[in-house]
């Protein structure tokens, strides 16, 4: 029962890497790369994890 409102992890990340990658994109649009590789290496993270929770969430 109150596991009823607990928000799934997976979704939580790929909503936090959505909003990175459009961030990213008008980042790079901008012209400012070193931001833009910033913004890419932290999508590049979460992704990883994402990999990790659904590899642990179907065994």
């Amino acid at each position: 029962m109150f596991g009823l409102f607990k928000q799934d992890p997976v979704k939580q990340l790929e909503k936090k890497r959505a909003k990175l990658l459009e961030e990213a994109m008008h980042v790079q649009r901008s012209g400012d790369l070193k931001l833009y590789a910033v913004k890419m290496e932290a999508i590049d993270k979460l992704e990883k994890e994402l990999e990790i929770l659904r590899q642990t969430k179907t065994q």
